[in-house]
Formats: C-alpha cells, structure tokens, sequence
C-alpha cells in the first residue's frame, strides 16, 4: 500500500485530534444519531486537552460534509486550528473513536482501506463505450466514447449484389469505434497506473478493443460479455466480476509481499527489529497484523527515522526530548518518511509474525538484526 496520501499528516506538528465517526445519514433521524455521535467525540477530545480551535474546526467538517448514500464513515485529522486530511470511509468504522495525540492516529484509516488496487472498467458496444477508472488513492475518473461511425454499424441479412460491400462496411465502422474505446481506455489506464482493466458489453466489440489495445495493458486485460449499455440494464454481473477482480489482485499482492518477507529467513522479523531498519531507512515493505486492541508504544523524535524502543537509543542519537506515542502512529509515519510502503494482514494470514509485525528489506548488510555481528 503506498502511504503518500498521509505525507500532508507529517509535514507540520502537532499535537493532533484525529477522529473517526459512522457518519451515515439514511434513516428519518439520522442527523440527531450524527449530532450525538459527534457531541460524544467532542467531549472525549476536550476531555484529553485538545484545544478548542482544533475542535472546532473538525466540527465544521463534521456538520458540513457532504452527505453520502447509504453507510458510511468519515476520518478528519486537524491540528493547530486547521483541519489537514478528510477521508470519507467505505463502511463506518468499527467504533467511532476521537485522539488527541502528538502523532495522528492514522492506523484505523489505512486498515480498513486495505490494499488500493487502481481500475479500469469499460462496457462497449458497437457505437461506443462508458469507461469509469479509479486510482490506487480513490479517485474517480470517467469517459464517454461515441465512436466515429455511426452509419451501417449491422451487417445486412445475406443476399443481393452489394451484400459484401456493407458487411465490410458494418466491419470497418466497429473497428474504429473499438479503436477510439481501446484508445479512451489506454489513456485512462496510463493516467490512473491501472492494476486491472475490465472490459465487458457486447461481445464482438470487446474483443475488437481488447485487440487494439497497447500490448502493457493485455497481461490484466478482464474481457467478459457481462453487461450492456442500454438505459435500464442490469449491471449487477459485471459488476460482480469487477469487485472479485480487484479483490483477487489485491490477494496476490498481499501474498506476494508475505513470499518476499519469508525468503529472508527471519531478518526484519519482530517489532525491535522492524524500529532498527526503520531507523536506516532500509524498509521496503512493512507488514503489520490489523489489531484494534493494539496499545503498544515507541519512543520518536522530530524526524521520521527518529523512532525507538528506549528512549536512551533517540538520546544518543541526539534527540533532546524523546516523546511515548503510540507504536503504530510512529511506524507509519516513519514509513512515510522513508517512502516505504505498507501490507496490512488480518490475524489469520500471519498467525505467527513475531509482535504482529515484519519488514521486507531494501538491503542486507551485516549491521543488520539477525545478521553478521549486528
């Protein structure tokens, strides 16, 4: 998972309220059931000494937000009168929850947004196609395409001299209008670094655009014949198809990183470990199991490499005032700092990952834990 969307978290300093709410509005007396949820946070963060400007601001995103359909959550991070990040969450969060910390409390946010797999979905028919694509941070991007052709796109019933002629007429005008689709849905995929391409509609013209387009595309070409264009279609199937693709992508990568950290034979492996690479800068990947109950904690500095199990380690690398926060809001931002990226795994996929926690490495060398004299 890339964290960069978090850098804006760790470029000022706190301290920071961070506040996590169910903010889902589609019952008769949801906006009473959001007030009160929202009073309960405030009185926690007042209650933990956030200081009433910072409150205030997340209470106007809070109240101000604009609403979305169905469930949902929202993740406001605000600090020194300001507020930084909002993020609108998928599903509410497992409990609403409010910190006031020096470091956000960021972990809650990139657990539950899981592995962010960027996509392309196209549906075509012989006239065009409707492309909607997603970037790994969520973003959405659209694209109509009427392709150029409009004239005798069926091909006539056999029989009559100029039967071939209108055939290869019929023919010609699909081959562009897939031409123009497979050109809209290349400049998508490039523009969003697309993981997945799915490509679904009317048959024939799927297999015309899944033809053209550029050969970097073809390894995570989806071609399915689910779907259709016209107004009233039921979009369920592919949309289906589109869901388990993104997830099975994300599988593999989750699996992938699991591989790499087990070809290590055990370097990286451990929280005092992971704070050591962390501390060099050596972290590719870092792996680390989703535990709400979590309350462990590191010693930071005011740098991201700045982290430790002791505060007597940050002295001696001339910390002056060492500070406790927790050890998941120091491990994130650290990575951030060093653009490393993150895989979250549920308990059951790393049942025996030494303090829920490992890194895949950079580099080895013998300062390494676990290596050489180190």
């Amino acid at each position: 998972m890339q964290l960069s969307f978090l850098r804006p978290l760790y470029d000022r300093p706190g301290p920071w309220c961070s506040v996590y709410m169910d903010a889902s509005r589609d019952t008769h007396d949801s906006r009473p059931q959001v007030d009160l949820r929202w009073r309960a946070l405030k009185g926690d963060l007042l209650a933990q000494g956030a200081d009433q400007v910072t409150v205030e601001a997340v209470e106007e995103v809070v109240r101000r937000h604009q609403p979305m359909p169905g469930d949902y959550g929202i993740a406001v991070f605000a600090t020194r009168g300001r507020v930084v990040l909002t993020e609108y969450l998928s599903a509410p969060p497992l409990r609403d929850l409010a910190s006031w910390s020096a470091l956000p409390h960021t972990m809650p946010l990139v657990a539950q947004r899981g592995e962010q797999i960027a996509w392309v979905r196209v549906l075509a028919d012989r006239t065009g196609a409707d492309a909607v694509a997603v970037s790994a941070g969520g973003v959405p991007r659209r694209a109509t395409v009427q392709g150029r052709e409009s004239w005798q796109l069926r091909r006539v019933q056999p029989g009559g001299w100029s039967q071939s002629r209108y055939q290869r007429a019929a023919m010609e005008a699909w081959h562009h209008n897939a031409g123009d689709a497979a050109a809209a849905t290349a400049e998508l995929a490039d523009r969003v670094g697309a993981d997945v391409v799915v490509v679904a509609g009317d048959i024939r013209a799927t297999g015309m655009i899944a033809a053209q387009l550029p050969e970097r595309w073809q390894d995570i070409l989806v071609r399915t014949d689910a779907g259709a264009r016209n107004a009233g279609a039921d979009d369920t199937m592919v949309d289906d198809l589109t869901v388990q693709t993104i997830a099975e992508v994300a599988d593999q990568r989750i699996a992938a990183a699991l591989d790499r950290f087990g070809m290590q034979e055990d370097v990286g492996a451990g929280l005092a470990a992971v704070v050591s690479a962390l501390q060099r800068n050596q972290v590719d990947t870092m792996l680390i199991v989703d535990d709400a109950s979590a309350d462990g904690e590191l010693w930071v500095g005011p740098d991201p490499t700045e982290i430790a199990t002791d505060p007597a380690q940050l002295r001696d690398m001339s910390v002056r005032d060492p500070q406790k926060v927790r050890a998941d809001a120091a491990l994130l931002r650290a990575l951030v700092g060093t653009d490393a990226e993150l895989t979250v795994l549920a308990p059951e996929e790393a049942p025996e990952l030494t303090d829920g926690v490992g890194a895949v490495l950079r580099y080895v060398d013998a300062s390494t834990p676990g290596r050489g004299n180190g």
